[in-house]
């Protein structure tokens, strides 16, 4: 008997710590979702997104809501990244297409003007494939202001503004 009670102390203390324990977790699942999960949209002109190649994992953090530590290693792991495909294949390995699609609203891979793919070029807030195409069949450029007087025949001031902040080596 004196075992029994013994045992049913015990199970009981586990039960209570266990119930504590899982009271200190949060409920919520940021490290793998988003705030589009909410159901609020993430409007990009008001996201200042960060560079794929030089942010530290403190600027990758404040930046995507809900990353987590293993996914900023991962981040940081396949640098540098040449293209958005290139960080659409590496993190795919390890959340789906709408998860990586969620963390390029947050992070951008440089552009380089005369390099650059249709899809990295698409980064660019407004610029659809047909113009990325376009763009792509005029090169090369001479300079960056060369690329950029032909960018602005496709996308507004505003636009233009957000892409020179994405130009990285040509």
């Amino acid at each position: 008997m004196n075992r029994k009670s013994t045992l049913l102390s015990l199970v009981f203390l586990c039960m209570i710590v266990l119930s504590a324990c899982a009271s200190a977790v949060p409920t919520s699942t940021s490290s793998t979702t988003n705030n589009s999960s909410s159901g609020q949209a993430v409007n990009p002109a008001n996201v200042t997104k960060v560079n794929l190649n030089t942010a530290s994992g403190d600027d990758f953090v404040a930046a995507v809501p809900g990353l987590g530590n293993r996914m900023v290693r991962e981040f940081m792991e396949y640098r540098p990244y040449i293209s958005i495909q290139q960080f659409r294949q590496e993190i795919g390995k390890y959340v789906d297409e709408a998860q990586v699609a969620e963390y390029e609203k947050y992070v951008y891979v440089p552009i380089a003007i005369n390099g650059s793919d249709s899809e990295t070029l698409q980064q660019i807030p407004g610029f659809t494939a047909d113009e990325a195409a376009s763009l792509i069949s005029a090169r090369p450029f001479e300079s960056t202001d060369a690329f950029l007087s032909k960018l602005s025949e496709y996308v507004s001031a505003d636009e233009l503004e957000i892409a020179k902040t994405y130009l990285g080596g040509n």
